[in-house]
């Protein structure tokens, strides 16, 4: 199973659509707002979300979102990746609820080959996600520096560092 692309197999244009999603557990939402911190009671407090806000229940955390988007993202996109260099938008169209499951896709916008070194580029991407329903919920654009392919046989080929078994 590939993981991850060379720099010369990303097409502009191209769109790679990420499998499986993900639904989105209460207890994704609370582990996740517990990690980074984030206790706001919109994310945590049920009885705070019905009483008090326009939604009437909890709305997951949108970091989040764009972080499961992103890992779903990696085999498709950055699965060889040697830097993720920059997030340059990232918005949260629409809210995400618990039981909602995430699907995502990826579209090529850009590659730049590096001017400073021969065996990478830089690939422009954007990636939304999308509830069940169809409705785009999260939105961002990344730059990632890829290798081309002689980096990768440079280095050990589709899977570098894998170690073979011992003789029997």
């Amino acid at each position: 199973m590939q993981f991850g692309r060379y720099y010369e197999e990303f097409e502009v244009g191209a769109v790679y659509k990420h499998w499986p999603g993900k639904t989105v557990t209460e207890y994704d939402d609370h582990l996740f707002c517990l990690l980074t911190m984030n206790h706001h009671p919109l994310h945590l407090d049920s009885h705070y979300a019905a009483e008090t806000t326009d939604f009437g229940r909890n709305v997951v955390v949108g970091n989040y979102i764009y972080s499961l988007l992103l890992g779903m993202s990696v085999p498709d996109v950055s699965g060889k990746a040697i830097a993720n260099l920059e997030v340059e938008s990232l918005r949260h169209v629409a809210p995400t609820f618990h039981g909602d499951t995430i699907y995502g896709e990826t579209t090529v916008l850009d590659k730049t080959e590096s001017k400073s070194k021969d065996d990478r580029g830089v690939v422009h991407v954007e990636t939304i996600g999308y509830k069940q329903d169809g409705t785009v919920v999260c939105v961002f654009r990344r730059k990632v520096m890829v290798p081309k392919r002689s980096y990768g046989e440079a280095r050990g080929g589709e899977q570098p560092g894998r170690p073979g078994p011992l003789p029997r």
